[in-house]
């Protein structure tokens, strides 16, 4: 029986509050987030890192003292595995978590797999839309590792989904009960968010802000709501640059000005951690009670929705059988050369 490992790849998060400096450092000291040569580039990721890193524990307070993004990943991958294996009794699949700034690091993923000993592997990047930040970083970083290490076994990457119907399909569903709720305070605006990067990073050529547009017109489509009002915003602005927008702090204002209901709705992550459960859900939710929101509703990820992990159980037996270098939402191409 062939023997098939998946790698789920995910950012990763502070496992305490000692850790959180050092997750920062990871963070930023990767050259797809800070574009700057050595050494300086460790220089200024040593220096955002110690500057950052109170303002983050303090986050993470919130949570308990830690991310909660490896035990949600966690649940992704039993899923997954569980899916994947009751549909088929032949090959075996296996589910493993690489987590690109905090343990377990790819490096560690890599032995893991190693000693299962895979016949084939499928990179299986938990970012739903395509960036150089987080799946180029991961699967590079991957490559980079593995041949290090001596492992090459025949891979394939799966690059994006931002379509993916069972993705689409279980975020829909979320977003219907919180709108339901909303329309009782009148009319609602649903803020479709997604972490935002710097402006610069996007006329280079990454492809992020229009998968994320891909994914915002897909859910306009399947929630098939009459007048829609829904907007694609971007969330989590660190720095001086010019980011992409609108800032979705600035949209919150802006339906408090106009009494609107809000559901806002996290389109970037797939599982919960310090965006969605403390910027979306408490600072934001402060903010729209601050600035005359009459309803707030934050939708959950998706997690362990049956259609989101049936959906990545095809795309992982799509990218065995199509063999293509890349695969994107099972068609050729989704973004714009």
């Amino acid at each position: 029986m062939k023997k098939i490992a998946v790698v789920l790849f995910n950012l990763g998060g502070p496992d305490s509050q000692e850790s959180v400096e050092g997750f920062l450092f990871n963070l930023f000291h990767d050259k797809a987030i800070i574009r700057l040569p050595e050494p300086l580039r460790f220089l200024v990721a040593k220096l955002i890192s110690k500057r950052r890193a109170p303002i983050a524990c303090a986050i993470y307070e919130k949570l308990g003292g830690s991310s909660p993004i490896l035990k949600n990943t966690q649940k992704q991958a039993a899923a997954l595995e569980k899916t994947l294996n009751d549909s088929s009794s032949d090959p075996l699949f296996k589910t493993f978590i690489a987590m690109r700034y905090w343990h377990p690091f790819i490096t560690e993923a890599i032995q893991e797999v190693k000693k299962y000993g895979p016949d084939e592997i499928v990179l299986m990047p938990l970012y739903p839309q395509y960036s150089t930040t987080t799946t180029q970083s991961s699967f590079e970083e991957w490559k980079k590792k593995a041949k290090k290490l001596g492992f090459e076994i025949p891979t394939q990457e799966i690059c994006c989904y931002p379509q993916e119907k069972g993705f689409i399909r279980a975020l829909a569903k979320k977003i219907r009960d919180a709108y339901n709720e909303a329309k009782n305070y009148g009319f609602p605006r649903i803020l479709f968010s997604a972490h935002g990067l710097p402006e610069k990073i996007i006329k280079a050529g990454d492809p992020y802000q229009n998968q994320c547009e891909l994914t915002a017109e897909a859910l306009r489509k399947e929630l098939a709501l009459e007048n829609i009002d829904a907007v694609l915003c971007f969330q989590s602005r660190v720095g001086r640059m010019k980011w992409i927008g609108p800032a979705t702090d600035n949209e919150v204002r802006r339906a408090g000005k106009e009494k609107k209901p809000l559901v806002i709705v996290p389109i970037a992550f797939v599982s919960d951690n310090a965006e969605t459960l403390v910027e979306i859900d408490h600072d934001y939710r402060l903010l729209a009670l601050q600035s005359g929101v009459s309803f707030f509703a934050n939708v959950p990820t998706v997690g362990i929705a049956p259609d989101f992990i049936d959906g990545l159980a095809q795309l992982i037996r799509d990218a065995r059988t199509q063999k293509k270098d890349c695969l994107c939402s099972r068609v050729a191409r989704v973004c714009p050369p």
